[in-house]
C-alpha cells in the first residue's frame, strides 16, 4: 500500500507549512492524483485518517481530485486519453506522444485557522 508513503509526505509537508505560517488547526487538504500513480481514494483517505491522528491535521477534510491520463501527439499535437495501453495517437497515429496529465500528486491547497 504505497498510498500509506505518500500520505505521510503529504502530511509532514502541510504541517511543516501550517506551523510556519502559524495555522494551528487545518480544516481541509486537497490532493490532486493522477490516474498513473495508481492510488485508491480510499486508501488514501484510510491513511491520512491514521496519520493525521493527534496533529493539528486531525479530522479535517481530504478532498481527493483524480485526473485522467491525457497524452498529446508530438507530430499534430493533437490532445487525447489513451484507450487502455493504446497510446498512438487516434488522429494521425503516430506513435511519438507524450503525457501531459496523469502522473500528478500533490497538494494542490489546504485551510486553516
Amino acid at each position: 500500500m504505497h498510498e500509506f508513503a505518500l500520505v505521510k509526505e503529504l502530511l509532514d509537508t502541510v504541517l511543516g507549512q501550517a506551523e510556519i505560517h502559524g495555522i494551528k488547526k487545518i480544516k481541509n487538504i486537497k490532493v490532486v492524483t493522477g490516474e498513473l500513480t495508481a492510488t485508491m481514494p480510499e486508501a488514501l483517505e484510510f491513511s491520512f485518517e491514521t496519520l493525521s491522528h493527534n496533529t493539528s491535521a486531525d479530522g479535517a477534510n481530504l478532498v481527493i481530485e483524480n485526473r485522467s491520463l491525457q497524452l498529446q501527439c508530438r507530430e499534430c499535437n493533437h490532445t487525447f486519453n489513451p484507450k487502455k495501453l493504446k497510446y498512438s495517437c487516434p488522429e494521425c497515429t503516430s506513435k511519438l506522444t507524450e503525457i501531459i496529465s496523469g502522473r500528478e500528486f500533490f497538494v494542490e491547497y489546504f485551510e486553516g485557522d
